[in-house]
This record gives C-alpha cells, structure tokens and sequence, in this order.
C-alpha cells in the first residue's frame, strides 16, 4: 500500500516518455533515379509512435519482399515531406 502514492507519479512519466500519435511515412526510390522519394503511404493512428512505426515497418517489409522488385522501401518519421 505504501507504493499507492506513487502510482500517478508513475503513470505520468509513463505517458511523459510516449509520444501519441507519433506520424511515419513509407518512402521509395525509382527503378530509374535511386534518390527519388515517392510517397508510398502514411501511418498517423492515434495508437502512437511503437504502433506506426511497427506498421511502416511491416509494411516496408512485405512491399521490398516480392519478387522482381527492384526499389528501395523506407520508413522516416514524421508526416509526408517532397
């Protein structure tokens, strides 16, 4: 019972070190120009940063993952920039 007077102090920090609804984006580059950036797809669920960045990743991953592709695939985080 005496810990009860820290479980808010707690949480807070608990919540102070999650970010929610940490933005990340998908990249790829051209079978023609390999510094080209195209927008692929855009993770903003309210779920926060773990969850977008583990869904870009999966993502990332079965794209890069077919046969014959030949693009480079890439999570940044943060929201679409050209």
């Amino acid at each position: 019972m005496k810990y009860k007077k820290y479980a808010a102090f707690i949480a807070l920090l608990i919540l102070t070190g999650c970010e929610v609804g940490g933005t990340y984006t998908l990249y790829r580059n051209s079978i023609t120009d390999e510094n080209m950036r195209i927008h692929v797809a855009t993770f903003d669920a309210a779920e926060g940063n773990d969850y977008n960045s583990g869904n870009c990743d999966i993502a990332k991953n079965l794209f890069a993952s077919q046969d014959g592709v030949k693009v480079k695939y890439w999570c940044e985080k943060d929201g679409y920039k050209k």
